[in-house]
Formats: C-alpha cells, sequence, structure tokens
C-alpha cells in the first residue's frame, strides 16, 4: 500500500465525516438496504386550541398539536416543504440530526439562514447517515417552539436488529411540554422589555395534553394502554421551553438504552431527568400481574434558579387493557383526589439525584457501534456559562426589573450573543465578515475568578457576533463551566451539527491538573445536548468534521434570548467532499 493511500486510510478511520459517509454510501447499495428518500410538507398555520379551560389560537404544523411525526430510516433522505401561512418569520429546526454538508437545512435563524417570512417557503432537505433512534423537531425563532414541535424518528435500516435489547411490543413517542395560557411570544416581548424573568408556563404536558392535576383537565390526560408482559419503547422528548424534568412512572422500573439517537449500555432506573433539547429511549415492561388497572406517569420540575419557576407535577396515566389480572377495586387514590399514585419524584432542587442518574450513561461502544472519541485534542476550551447583567440605560417605568435595579443577560465567557440580521452562514459562504460577525470568539474567560464561589463585583457582561473559527478535522474538547454571578443553576447546551463525547464532569471548579486524568476515553456517552451541571463543570470532545456554521447555546428558551449563545465557524476541507455546497435556489433572503 502506498503512503498517499495509506495516509487516507488512517484519516478515514480516524474521521467520523469519512465513516459517516462510507456507511452513507454502503446504505445506499442496492441489496443492502431500501434507503429511500421521504417527503413532507409542513404548512404553518393558526388553529383554536383548548387547554386548562383557555381557548386560543396557536401557530401549528398542519393545523395539529403537536405537529406530525415524522419518520425515516438510517440512510434515508428527507425534503421538508414548509409554507408559512401565520403573521410570524418562522424556521425549522432538525434537533441532532447531524447535517453533514447540509448545513443550510439546519434552520437557527440567521444562523444558518433567513427566516421564512409570511407566505414564503422553504424545502429543507437532509440525510440522516450513522444516526438511529429518536430526534425531534421544533421552530427555531424566538419562543414559536412552545407549540411548533413534534418527533422524529430514525429506524434502523430495514432487516438490522437493535443491538442490545429485542423489539418492543410498540414504540410511542412522548414529549413533555410546557402550556402558556398567555401568548409564549407576548411573554418573552414583555421580559425582554423590562429586563427581568419572563412569567412562567401554567402547566406541564404529554403530548400536548395536561392532565388532571390542572384545572378542567381530566379530559385532556394522555392514556398509555398496555398490555400484561409486554415490553414498550418510550421515545421521551423534553420540548419544554424553560425547563428540566424528572420522570416516572408508579411501580414500573425503566430500561434505558437510546439517549439522543446513540445507543448507550442499558441500565435501569426508577426515576430519569432529561433536559430541554434531550431525547431518551426507554423500555417499559407491563407486568404480568399487575396490582391496578391504572398507574401514575409524572413529571415535575428540576431547577436550582433563583427566580420563579412553574412548580407544578403533571400526570399522565398507564393503563393496563381490559381484562388484564389486576384487581377491580376502585384505584387507589392519592392526596391530589382521585388519581393513581404517583412515582416518588426528587425534589426540585435535588442536585444529586440528577448528578447520580447523569453518571450512568456509557455509550455501547461495540464493534458496529463504536466509541470514536477523539483520543488527542488539536483545541482546548474553557467557557464559562452563566447568568449575569445589563446596566439599566432604557428603563421601562422608571425600573429594569433584573437584579438590583438592572436587565438580565447572559453569556458565555462574558460574551453575550448579538444575533445578526443575515445568515451568518451565508456571510461564511460569500466570504463576506465584515459588518456581519468577528472571529475572535475567547477560548478562555478574558479575567478567571472562583466561577462557583463569591460573584465578581462586575456582573456586567460584553455583547458582539463572535465565532471561534476551526479548521477541518480539528479535534476539539471543551470544559462548559457553570458560574454562580446570579446564581448556580444547570444550563442544558444544544450543539447543532455535531455529536459529542461527554468525557468528564464534576462539582465546582474545574481543576485542569486533576479532573483530566479522570476522562473517559473508553465509552463516554455521544450526545448533541449535555446540561452544564448546577455549580459544577462538563467536559465534551467532538471533531470538526463538518464544515459550516454552527450554533451552541443553551436549551432554556430564557437563556437563549438573553444571550447565552455562541457559533463555531469550520472551514472547508481539502477534498471535494469536505466543503460546504452553495446554497438552494429557494434559499430565504433576510432583506
Amino acid at each position: 500500500m502506498g503512503s498517499s493511500t495509506a495516509r487516507r486510510l488512517r484519516w478515514c478511520l480516524a474521521s467520523p465525516a469519512c465513516l459517516l459517509f462510507a456507511v452513507a454510501v454502503l446504505l445506499a447499495m442496492p441489496g443492502l438496504t431500501a434507503a429511500r428518500t421521504r417527503r413532507y410538507s409542513f404548512n404553518v398555520t393558526m388553529a383554536t386550541v383548548t387547554r386548562l379551560c383557555v381557548t386560543k389560537s396557536i401557530p401549528t404544523v398542519n393545523g395539529r398539536f403537536p405537529g406530525p411525526k415524522l419518520v425515516a430510516r438510517e440512510g434515508d433522505t428527507l425534503v421538508v416543504r414548509v409554507t408559512n401561512n401565520i403573521n410570524n418569520n418562522v424556521t425549522f429546526h432538525w434537533h441532532g440530526v447531524r447535517q453533514l454538508r447540509s448545513g443550510w437545512a439546519d434552520g437557527p435563524a440567521f444562523i444558518t439562514q433567513c427566516p421564512i417570512r409570511p407566505g414564503g417557503s422553504y424545502v429543507y432537505r437532509f440525510a440522516v447517515a450513522g444516526q438511529r433512534g429518536t430526534l425531534w423537531w421544533h421552530a427555531h425563532f424566538s419562543w414559536l417552539r412552545a407549540t411548533l414541535y413534534g418527533p422524529l424518528v430514525i429506524l434502523p435500516p430495514r432487516g438490522v436488529a437493535y443491538p442490545s435489547f429485542p423489539r418492543p411490543h410498540r414504540e410511542v413517542p412522548l414529549m413533555l411540554g410546557e402550556w402558556f395560557n398567555a401568548d409564549p411570544e407576548a411573554v418573552i416581548r414583555q421580559a425582554l422589555q423590562i429586563g427581568g424573568g419572563p412569567n412562567v408556563s401554567d402547566a406541564y404536558t404529554f403530548n400536548g395534553l395536561p392532565g388532571p392535576t390542572y384545572n378542567c383537565s381530566s379530559n385532556d390526560t394522555f392514556r398509555l394502554r398496555v398490555r400484561p408482559g409486554k415490553t414498550y419503547m418510550l421515545r421521551l422528548i423534553n420540548v419544554a421551553l424553560n425547563d428540566e424534568l424528572f420522570f416516572g412512572v408508579a411501580n414500573h422500573t425503566l430500561t434505558v438504552v437510546q439517549a439522543d439517537a446513540s445507543y448507550v449500555k442499558p441500565f435501569a432506573a426508577t426515576t430519569l431527568v432529561i433536559s430541554p433539547g434531550q431525547t431518551m429511549d426507554v423500555l417499559l415492561t407491563a407486568a404480568a400481574n399487575p396490582s391496578s388497572q391504572t398507574f401514575a406517569i409524572a413529571v415535575a420540575p428540576y431547577t436550582n434558579t433563583v427566580g420563579t419557576f412553574d412548580n407544578t407535577t403533571a400526570v399522565a396515566v398507564l393503563e393496563y387493557a381490559a381484562g388484564a389480572s389486576a384487581p377491580q377495586a376502585p384505584t387507589p387514590a392519592s392526596a391530589t383526589g382521585s388519581l393513581p399514585f404517583l412515582p416518588a419524584l426528587p425534589l426540585y432542587n435535588d442536585t444529586n439525584a440528577v448528578s447520580d442518574f447523569s453518571s450512568r450513561f456509557r455509550s455501547l461502544a461495540s464493534a458496529r457501534y463504536p466509541a470514536r472519541v477523539p483520543r488527542t485534542v488539536d483545541r482546548h476550551f474553557f467557557f464559562a456559562v452563566g447568568l449575569g447583567a445589563d446596566p439599566c440605560q432604557s428603563p421601562v417605568n422608571g425600573t429594569c426589573q433584573g437584579p438590583n435595579n438592572t436587565r438580565f443577560a447572559a453569556s458565555i465567557n462574558n460574551v453575550s450573543f448579538v444575533m445578526p440580521k443575515t445568515s451568518l452562514l451565508q456571510a461564511h459562504y460569500q466570504r463576506r465578515y465584515n459588518g456581519v460577525l468577528t472571529a475572535n470568539f475567547p477560548a478562555a474567560p478574558r479575567t478567571p475568578f472562583n466561577y462557583t464561589g463569591t460573584p465578581p463585583n462586575n456582573t456586567f457582561v460584553t455583547h458582539g457576533t463572535r465565532v471561534v473559527p476551526l479548521e477541518f478535522n480539528t479535534a476539539v474538547e471543551v470544559v462548559l463551566q457553570d458560574t454562580s454571578i446570579q446564581g448556580a443553576e444547570s444550563h442544558p447546551l444544544h450543539l447543532h451539527g455535531y455529536d459529542f463525547f461527554v468525557v468528564g464532569t464534576g462539582s465546582g471548579n474545574y481543576d485542569a491538573g486533576n479532573d483530566t486524568a479522570k476522562y473517559n476515553l473508553v465509552d463516554p456517552v455521544q450526545r448533541n445536548t449535555i446540561s452544564v451541571p448546577t455549580a459544577g463543570w462538563v467536559a465534551i470532545r467532538f471533531v470538526a468534521d463538518n464544515p459550516g456554521v454552527w450554533l451552541m447555546h443553551c436549551h432554556l428558551d430564557v437563556h437563549l434570548s438573553w444571550g447565552l449563545s455562541m457559533a463555531w465557524l469550520v472551514n472547508d476541507g481539502p477534498l471535494p467532499n469536505q466543503k460546504l455546497p452553495p446554497p438552494p435556489s429557494d434559499f430565504p433572503r433576510c432583506s
């Protein structure tokens, strides 16, 4: 073998992009699988919906809330034509899809595309290669994703079995959301005007239904009907705008088998915690001889915020099929009235329960599904993540309602992201950076401080559209450090365009001298969204093998609105299949 060929082979073995491309090619070969193009139409319209005795008009896709389920097999191509028939601009993000060389379809407004204007349309075209499991789609403009969301299920190729568990009797997407009686767009507009925290949601929901713990919602209850002895896969998706959630099913143990469309080593748990943006596939085996006909499925918030939050519990019902060998006596009542007994969920601020659960995730790391974590790193970054403040320069009604008469802001390394007025990806493709962005995002805080201790005297942030440029195939490590400037709290960070490996995590301030030695480089979990622990840190690694501009942001939408985001600008590689293609002909214009 020639030296040049050997170098290419070694590069391909070390590059997820090359391997995913090879997988996509193999999956498309006749006789191996029936890879196909699947077409969907999204008609964004207003529809009248009633929840909690409140009837209002909400944005929907095809008149449905939640929106339609998209289904594909690994190796398929999805083509989604979106037509915008509401008065708001809109975009859609296919959360967790790698978007290999299809960044024009990623969806965050003013990052990879300009919004679809009222009356306009845009076709999203992308392949799903090297991924299988549960992802989801949602609007990525302002707070429209409060009602514009739905599941995206990627099945294995035909004839390929699940690797560590038998095929379940039934697979059920279960989206855990939030309901606002008010218009979510009005909620965030008011918050940004006064500089304070937004009004919180009025209920949590299961597939859009709040359930019997809320006012006049007994008939709006999600029911999962099961048969004794059968195993069901719950495809859990946290679609809530601003809340991490505990999840449990009374008297039932769940087995976690996938996270963010990547297989994990199966483990059992009675309580889960799932952050906004995250997905989790879990197996529930119905009892052969259930002790009751019905059991409560419940979610409740996890938070350490210093502000207000939706401190309620939502309930759905696990209902055994008629004829199940269970007692026919009335279902036992809880303190809430006629509900089945609730699962014992942790207290809302139980960081230990969250840490214990999160530490159990490991990649499958098998021969078929290897964990290709970078062993060496080319670029190291340390990102201090958290809330800060802006001075009260434009008071409303004489006050600013953030801490100490300031306005809330959020930042990474003290830079609060300013949304541009044009698409960063288009500017990058055209090499037109002046007046759009600056490629000088700081690799570490300019002034180190005790991140989880006493806050610094100056809590004001800086502002800018600043990005990190990366050469193609750069191995990156990012330590995400929580800060207690306005109170320590968890921040679910989502990276567009990539999965990453979670190689380490801990409490307090990150200590490179001691903590790096404890990294897991054998079977770390692979995710696209990870929570920076409350008063702690998490370290992730990925290889920048996908050219484009990729947003990384907090998936608590209030923090995103305050500027808790940044972007990676990944340059083209030397080969034709490592370059960003031109934008599609129907690419929306910003002006």
